[in-house]
């Protein structure tokens, strides 16, 4: 099974993403046992969060 985790475990406080792969704490656990069609549509997603948190940190280090 593919894991999205790129081992960089740090969560961003407002979003409560994972600044390395873009899931949330409760999509880290329960990533197993999730469903293939919920981890794609998850997988859809990252790229989207990854840009939104890159986006939040540009900001705040102006």
């Amino acid at each position: 099974m593919k894991i999205p985790c790129i081992d960089i475990s740090v969560f961003d406080a407002a979003t409560g993403w994972c600044l390395g792969c873009g899931r949330s704490r409760p999509e880290i656990a329960q990533w197993r046992k999730l469903t293939p069609f919920r981890r794609k549509a998850i997988e859809r997603d990252l790229s989207r969060r990854r840009s939104a948190l890159a986006a939040a940190a540009e900001m705040t280090s102006r």
